[in-house]
């Protein structure tokens, strides 16, 4: 018996000595915190992952030598050999080395969850805040144009560009902002998006239909604009102070933006403002009515927590944007300006716009005033192994055409969009290693005229509600991924009679029940479209450098309000635009093919796409059948809008050199091309090759750029790099020249070049300056791009200097210093 109550107490005493210990530190890479990043300790199946902050905690580790694997995406994963003991906690802090591949790079844009760019077969191009910095633009589309390969914008001045994805835009391509799809009466040609060029710290482009994420109008592809949050130190107010100026339109920018971190909150704040007058080149001087102000606040505000993060948002954008109409005098092709109504007006017997105007900041009578408002929070919750990401938006956007002369209080265009966004999208846990989401996203809208003289569009009720399934599981180094989406739209509108004020003499919205003396300009609508889309691809990765992608998609687009509602003038495009109610839905099918290799010394990109749409959707030009063309309102052209097949096919190359023993210098080149066909038999076959070609489809595009960054420090004076780029686009001569609604367009190289510097006072402890010098079209050359809109704004068939239509701009210097802090 005593034996026994021996064998207790030792046994029990070297239980108590038998302690356990305590691991904890820190994660790093590039110097930055990483959250959740994984730790694990080998053969005990503990492990933790870091907090916002990159801290981690083992607790209940028996004394001994373990090994610790520490991972995260993007990052080489590192093994380090630990001692833990009992009486005291072992503390580590690992820095991990970024993985040399850009493949590794994380996206969150058209995919179920944050993904590794080598196990998406989508392409997907990535633009951070240093690349869009170094491409000094008047907004941020034309920045991404630089940047993008297979990216193109039609414009409409240096303020509006819409972008364009493989020859494919408007409600085609659908813009985010923080994830979150924008709304603001895309159709119109005039109408930009509005989103502070100054606020964004990423972009993610997707090139290619994301019908089975986002639903309808992301049939081309999504471009999602993340906001920037400046980086600092906990407890303390950190931020930036941004000041910009370009010579061509003197257009002067200033922007601030505050940040603030503690404990697991996090505060953004930021205020911009934007003037240009009218911008100018050798051809047309200073083009009148150009001209622009700008003002954007935004604010966010996150938290994050074990359960997951909880984040808020707001934007307010406020635009007075001129409208140019490109009258002139027919001798001396000095621009005009419009001081009588349509009625009485002679548009090649107007006064002559004076010096002052074309240098004035001051905005003209005759503009747009865009005003959009947005609220919104994206959450994610823990749900276990997997997880629930929801989101939420409100948007508002008002938009006001003012185009009489005599009244220039009186908008002819006043509507008024409300939308609200919702997603909600389950994140399942893993089973046989396949990552499965399920989910359901789309908006309510409503579009409301106001006290205007001018509709084009009816006032409608939009519905839009898609649910999807996607799955993604790797087999060994090929990864597969893909889903399905059903989409339903229902859109309807009650009938809407317009007459004419008798005390105006300008047109108004006539209400039931009095309706004497209207006319009924959009007869009531209700339509129900539906849609089913789904995308199935792969990646092959060949190593850690070399990846081969492949990917077939079905994309699907609902007709949007102008094709299928519009009858009557817009007056910011100078278009009576005349829809068909009867149009189907665009359906597309896509295939893709992509090779990418980032090498030591060099990043090979390619890829090729084959695209074929049913029911396309396009406008063109009227005449009459004489070959006139149909003026319904003076002064503005009249366009029909067409459905017919299509196919678009093309090629983007990348090849970017960056020799390891010159590591200072570098050479970037890309390639595009894309080629759109019209497949309209009856067409084709009355007017031939006139209507062989599709619309709006940019030519080969060919862009070389040689960079040097000097490594070291120079006195206060770092990071210094320069560059000199060619940007070269060929004729195009696939247009379509049905009606004259697209004419021929010579090619041309724009000649480009850019300092940067970044210089850190001595004395300051964490504040330091950037500055960009940036020098466009050096040598001023005389272009029109195809995609320019003002290059069909003429109203005499020939000129006396020979050319006609409004020319893209000249030579402009830019100079942006950024103080951060």
């Amino acid at each position: 018996m005593r034996l026994i109550l021996l064998l207790l107490i030792l046994l029990t005493t070297s239980n108590l000595f038998a302690q356990t210990g305590v691991l904890k530190g820190h994660v790093t890479g590039n110097n930055e915190p990483l959250s959740y990043a994984s730790v694990s300790v080998k053969g005990l199946g503990k492990g933790a992952s870091t907090n916002t902050k990159g801290y981690f905690e083992i607790k209940n580790i028996p004394a001994g030598t373990y090994g610790i694997t520490i991972t995260s995406i993007g990052y080489e994963a590192e093994t380090i050999s630990v001692t833990i003991k009992g009486n005291e906690p072992a503390v580590q802090n690992i820095s991990l080395k970024e993985k040399p591949s850009k493949l590794n790079e994380v996206v969150v844009t058209g995919v179920s969850r944050a993904t590794q760019l080598r196990s998406n077969p989508v392409p997907i191009a990535v633009m951070t805040k240093k690349d869009i910095e170094q491409h000094v633009n008047n907004n941020i589309i034309d920045a991404i144009v630089k940047g993008v390969p297979g990216v193109s914008a039609v414009t409409t001045g240096p303020n509006i560009s819409k972008p364009f994805i493989r020859g494919l835009g408007y409600n085609r391509v659908l813009t985010l902002y923080d994830g979150v799809r924008q709304e603001g009466q895309q159709w119109g040609d005039e109408h930009g998006i509005e989103i502070d060029q100054y606020g964004i710290g990423r972009a993610e482009v997707v090139k290619g239909p994301a019908s089975l994420t986002y639903g309808s109008d992301a049939l081309a592809g999504v471009i999602n604009l993340i906001p920037y949050i400046p980086n600092g130190d906990d407890g303390k107010l950190n931020g930036d102070v941004i000041t910009d100026y370009h010579t061509n339109n003197g257009m002067i920018g200033t922007s601030v933006g505050l940040s603030y971190k503690k404990d697991n909150w996090k505060y953004a704040f930021r205020a911009t403002a934007k003037t240009a007058h009218d911008y100018q080149n050798k051809i047309d001087g200073f083009v009148y009515n150009t001209g622009f102000r700008e003002f954007n606040l935004s604010g966010i505000v996150r938290v994050d927590k074990s359960w997951g993060y909880s984040q808020i948002g707001g934007t307010l954008y406020d635009n007075r944007q001129e409208i140019p109409d490109g009258s002139r005098d027919s001798i001396t092709r000095q621009f005009t300006k419009q001081i009588y109504e349509a009625d009485k007006d002679n548009i090649k017997n107007r006064p002559i716009v004076s010096d002052d105007e074309l240098h004035s900041y001051k905005i003209a009578p005759l503009h747009q005033r865009i005003q959009h408002y947005r609220v919104y929070t994206n959450n994610s919750f823990k749900t276990g192994d997997g997880s629930i990401n929801t989101s939420l938006a409100f948007q508002q956007s008002i938009r006001r055409e003012y185009n009489h002369p005599t009244v220039p209080e009186q908008p002819g265009l006043y509507v008024v969009l409300n939308t609200i966004n919702y997603d909600v999208r389950y994140n399942l846990p893993r089973l046989g290693g396949v990552e499965t989401t399920i989910g359901i996203n789309g908006m309510y809208q409503t579009n409301r005229s106001k006290a205007a003289t001018d509709f084009p569009i009816p006032d409608y009720n939009l519905f839009d509600a898609g649910s999807f399934l996607f799955a993604k599981k790797s087999f060994g180094k090929l990864d597969i991924s893909g889903g399905i989406r059903y989409d339903n739209r229902h859109i309807s509108w009650n009938n809407f009679y317009v007459g004419t004020n008798a005390q105006t003499g300008f047109g108004q919205q006539v209400r039931l029940p009095d309706t004497a003396g209207a006319s009924l300009q959009f007869p009531q609508f209700k339509h129900t479209y539906q849609g089913v889309s789904g995308s199935l691809g792969l990646t092959y990765n060949l190593s850690d450098r070399l990846l081969f992608k492949a990917n077939i998609a079905r994309g699907y687009r609902a007709p949007n309000i102008t094709e299928i509602g519009s009858n009557g003038l817009d007056p910011g495009a100078h278009i009576v635009y005349l829809g068909n109610r009867s149009f189907n839905p665009e359906f597309s099918l896509q295939q893709d093919l992509g090779f990418l290799a980032y090498l030591p010394d060099m990043d090979i990109i390619a890829e090729v796409f084959n695209n074929n749409i049913d029911n396309y959707i396009y406008q063109a030009r009227l005449n009459d059948a004489n070959g006139h063309p149909v003026v319904i309102v003076p002064g503005n052209s009249t366009y029909q809008y067409q459905q017919s097949k299509a196919r678009l096919y093309g090629a983007e190359l990348t090849l970017n050199l960056h020799p390891q023993s010159i590591k200072w210098l570098a050479l970037d080149n890309s390639m595009s091309y894309v080629t759109g066909i019209n497949k309209n038999p009856q067409l084709i076959a009355k007017y031939g090759d006139a209507a062989k070609y599709l619309p709006f489809i940019p030519p080969l595009h060919i862009r070389s750029a040689l960079k040097a960054t000097l490594p070291g420090t120079y006195g206060v004076f770092t990071k210094l790099n320069a560059r000199v780029e060619a940007d070269a686009y060929t004729n195009q001569n696939h247009f379509y020249a049905l009606d004259n609604t697209e004419t021929f367009t010579k090619g041309y190289t724009l000649i480009n070049a850019g300092l940067g510097f970044t210089v850190k006072p001595a004395k300051a402890t964490s504040s330091f300056y950037e500055f960009f010098l940036q020098a466009d079209n050096l040598f001023d050359t005389a272009y029109q791009s195809n995609l320019n809109r003002l290059k069909y704004f003429e109203y005499y068939q020939s000129s006396p200097n020979g050319h006609t239509g409004i020319y893209n701009m000249g030579r402009n210097i830019s100079v942006k210093a950024i103080l951060h802090f």
